[in-house]
């Protein structure tokens, strides 16, 4: 019970600090299981995504986030797994039987929702870095499960890095139309669809 009043005052303050906008474009928000893949360019940008989905769909959406970082921590472990019950997965590969897919791919056996940054780290500069291969690996493994593609606009511009105090401009989650792997569609070409579906949500300012 704690966590989650925790949880909905973080997010309750992230939507006010940053006037968040939640702009269902391509698709409505339903009770239906998704992959929604975002932009990434700050540390918040989960938060603000999981935010911006409405309170039923909230409780079976997972963030996906890097365990070297969330798990440094007592505070950081308590924030990721009390809070926004995470799916941690290892980057680093620290064997090589590690699977970094295998707990999110747990996730989704179990009817979760994901929320998924496939550039796989955070991007300062504009527009996308290339994606990695896990999202086309996830969209083979789970053909029902929807991929809606979420454009997260000025969280960047907000708290820029070195900052403490957040700017006062508005940012807005854009969700696009759901996508899934067409039958022979390869990686590469999936990956490259994937990140123009991301694009053309973006605002021209952006």
């Amino acid at each position: 019970m704690l966590g989650a009043l925790l949880a909905f005052a973080i997010t309750s303050v992230a939507r006010l600090l940053t006037g968040t906008r939640s702009l269902w474009i391509g698709c409505a928000p339903l009770n239906r299981q998704r992959i929604y893949f975002a932009n990434h360019s700050s540390h918040g940008d989960f938060v603000l995504l999981w935010a911006s989905l409405p309170p039923d769909l909230r409780r079976r959406t997972r963030p996906v986030a890097g365990a070297d970082y969330w798990q440094s921590s007592a505070l950081r472990r308590f924030v990721i797994h009390r809070l926004f019950n995470g799916v941690l997965v290892d980057r680093e590969r620290s064997g090589p039987e590690s699977n970094p897919l295998q707990p999110m791919l747990d996730a989704l056996a179990a009817g979760d929702s994901l929320i998924l940054f496939p550039e796989g780290t955070r991007n300062l500069e504009e527009g996308l870095l290339p994606f990695k291969s896990g999202l086309y690996r996830l969209g083979l493994a789970c053909p029902d499960v929807e991929l809606v593609p979420v454009w997260i606009a000025n969280l960047n511009r907000v708290m820029p890095k070195g900052r403490s105090l957040p700017l006062p401009l508005l940012c807005s989650v854009s969700f696009g139309a759901p996508m899934s792997i067409e039958k022979d569609e390869d990686k590469d070409a999936f990956l490259q669809r994937a990140r123009l579906a991301l694009l053309e949500l973006a605002p021209k300012e952006d």
